[in-house]
C-alpha cells in the first residue's frame, strides 16, 4: 500500500491533535500561497529560529529540530504560504522573543543556556496564550514557530524515519495494531 501526499498530511494532522493551520498545510503540500512581497531573514535570525525550533524539540535519543533543518521549513513557509501581515506577526515574536532574552538574561536567545531558553520560551507561550484567550485576533507567535517547528520536524528525514517508526514499504492497515513496550509511534 502507498500514500499519496494528501494521506501524508492527514496523517500529520492527526499526529498533531487534528490541527494544523493552512499555512503549514501549503509548506507540506510545497505550494507557495503569497506571492506578495515577504520578509527576508538574516543569518543570525535563521540560526535564531533553528536555535527556537531546538528548544521545542530538542536532541534527546534522536536528533532534534536543529538537526533535521526544520529552521529552513520555517522559513519557506513564512515567506511562501503566511500573508504579509503574518510574516510581520512572526518577524516581531522573533525579535521580541530575543529582546526578552537579553532583558532577562543579559544573553541573546542563542547565546543563552538551555534551562534560560526554556524559560524565555515558557514565557512566551503563557503570554501568547494569554493574548489568544482575549482573542486579539491574531495567532501569536510562540503558536506559529511552534507549529512549523513540529511540522517541519516530523515531515523531516530525521523526523519521519528517526524519532518515528519508519517501514518503507508498508504492508496492510491496521488502525488498532498495538505499539510494543519502548515503540515509537508509525511515521507517515
Amino acid at each position: 500500500m502507498t500514500i499519496n501526499r494528501r494521506e501524508a498530511v492527514q496523517r500529520v494532522a492527526a499526529l498533531m491533535g487534528g490541527m494544523i493551520s493552512a499555512p503549514a498545510m501549503a509548506g507540506i503540500m510545497g505550494q507557495k500561497t503569497n506571492n506578495g512581497t515577504f520578509v527576508s531573514f538574516t543569518a543570525d535570525q535563521t540560526t535564531l529560529i533553528a536555535s527556537v525550533a531546538d528548544v521545542i524539540i530538542p536532541t534527546t535519543k534522536t536528533p532534534g529540530a536543529k538537526a533535521a533543518g526544520a529552521e529552513k521549513f520555517i522559513i519557506n513557509v513564512v515567506q511562501d504560504c503566511y500573508t504579509k501581515a503574518e510574516q510581520e506577526t512572526f518577524y516581531a515574536g522573533l525579535t521580541k522573543l530575543d529582546a526578552d532574552c537579553k532583558t532577562k538574561t543579559g544573553k541573546g536567545f542563542v547565546e543563552a543556556n538551555d534551562i534560560q531558553k526554556k524559560e524565555v520560551l515558557t514565557a512566551c507561550m503563557l503570554e501568547g496564550d494569554a493574548a489568544r484567550k482575549a482573542k486579539k485576533g491574531t495567532v501569536p507567535f510562540f503558536f506559529m514557530i511552534k507549529e512549523l517547528a513540529t511540522t517541519g520536524y516530523f515531515t523531516s528525514k530525521i523526523g519521519a524515519t528517526e524519532a518515528l517508526e519508519y517501514l518503507p514499504i508498508p504492508g496492510k492497515f491496521d488502525g488498532c495494531m498495538p505499539l510494543g513496550p519502548n515503540q515509537k509511534t508509525w511515521t507517515l
